[in-house]
């Protein structure tokens, strides 16, 4: 992650190809980008973020990875916190 000085966080991916066939890194990308269109409200804006995930993304349970990735991610309310 890094500060990009706008209103508004970009994401970007790097998926190796080591984590297998076009088909699996594709449900990669896509799983994490449904996660973060349903939660972009909870993201803080203002930042550059590059995600680079393991092979597990493909498998594992859809909440418990929305959780994982969450914690990771700048949210909205530790940005108030900050502000205030």
């Amino acid at each position: 992650m890094r500060s990009n000085a706008l209103g508004l966080s970009r994401f970007g991916w790097s998926i190796k190809k080591a984590l297998g066939s076009a088909v699996r890194r594709n449900r990669i990308r896509r799983r994490l980008r449904e996660i973060l269109r349903l939660h972009l409200q909870e993201i803080a804006p203002g930042w550059d973020i590059v995600i680079h995930p393991r092979s597990s993304v493909a498998t594992a349970d859809f909440l418990a990875l929305t959780r994982e990735l969450l914690k990771l991610l700048p949210s909205t309310a530790s940005a108030e916190k900050l502000a205030k």
